[in-house]
């Protein structure tokens, strides 16, 4: 058994650095490969009204450094709308996203399962948009499928896979081979979800992608609510962001788990610079730290010669 895994950065990382110089920022901190934010307005992102410039100046870049893109992280939530105008308008964005993967080379593209907020739910929306959501990503499946890229619902707070057991669900109901889970474990923390021994037994098999991060708790009793999808606003928090190894998340014990059901896929640090800057060291120390602490785990899971080849 090899646990060389893949340890790629994340643009959400480097906000304030172009794609290409985010690539070489990951470059120097000995990471393997990058997954970039796909959107308008953010300096570190592929834009989604990109003329191609760039596209090509990113593949040209990660070409030179050896150093591929290998995802795209877009920021849609329409894909359970009721609104027939705004799920028709996410679709066709997705689409756009998944041609831009394909030109990279990328194989994995982030998905919001839509939005699901506690009002909705209160409203007794479940189902109609459970429903929507379920179409929408049988349509996206195949055309994935054609260029090689899975879609990988991430388990996030707002949408409908907020917890592991949801995202299986959905998955499971979807029944594509293009689309997957995005497990991300700080989510399903700070979400009070699922803990990394359940959330992986009930999403193995499935995970197509991992998010690397870290957190420590301010204040563990209280729920947590969020009024966005995106982020979490200062006063809705109940954690602080960490550079992987800082924090309290158990990261030995989850990669040991993930490795023994078999992933060998990317673990992707989404090192949280973006949103949280005041609680992290600057990026190219915080994406060195974590890589250095994620190839450590793996080495010793290696050494310790307890999983199965």
């Amino acid at each position: 058994m090899t646990a060389s895994l893949t340890i790629a950065g994340h643009t959400m990382g480097t906000p304030d650095l172009s794609v290409p110089d985010a690539l070489r920022l990951f470059h120097r901190a000995g990471l393997d490969a990058a997954e970039v934010v796909w959107q308008d307005g953010f300096a570190s992102g592929i834009p989604e009204t990109d003329s191609g410039a760039v596209l090509r100046e990113t593949a040209a870049v990660s070409r030179e450094l050896g150093l591929p893109v290998i995802g795209l992280t877009p920021y849609m939530s329409g894909l359970n709308s009721p609104d027939r105008s705004t799920r028709e308008r996410d679709i066709a964005r997705f689409r756009s996203c998944i041609g831009d993967a394909a030109e990279l080379g990328a194989h994995i593209i982030r998905v919001y399962a839509g939005e699901f907020t506690e009002d909705q739910a209160a409203r007794g929306e479940h189902a109609e948009r459970w429903t929507r959501l379920v179409a929408s990503l049988r349509s996206l499946g195949p055309i994935a499928h054609d260029h090689g890229v899975v879609l990988a619902v991430e388990n996030h707070f707002n949408t409908m896979t907020m917890t592991a057991r949801e995202s299986a669900e959905l998955v499971r109901e979807v029944s594509h081979p293009a689309v997957g889970i995005l497990y991300d474990q700080a989510n399903l923390t700070f979400t009070h979800s699922e803990d990394f021994p359940e959330a992986i037994a009930v999403q193995a098999g499935l995970i197509r992608h991992v998010h690397v991060k870290d957190l420590v708790w301010v204040d563990r009793e209280r729920p947590f609510t969020a009024a966005a999808v995106a982020t979490v606003a200062p006063e809705e928090r109940t954690v602080r962001s960490r550079a992987v190894g800082d924090g309290e998340l158990d990261w030995p014990g989850i990669l040991a788990s993930l490795l023994e059901t078999g992933y060998r896929g990317v673990l992707s640090l989404e090192y949280e610079y973006r949103w949280h800057p005041n609680d992290l060291p600057d990026p190219e120390e915080g994406f060195r730290r974590g890589a250095d602490h994620t190839r450590s785990i793996l080495s010793r899971l290696t050494d310790s010669e307890s999983l199965p080849s």
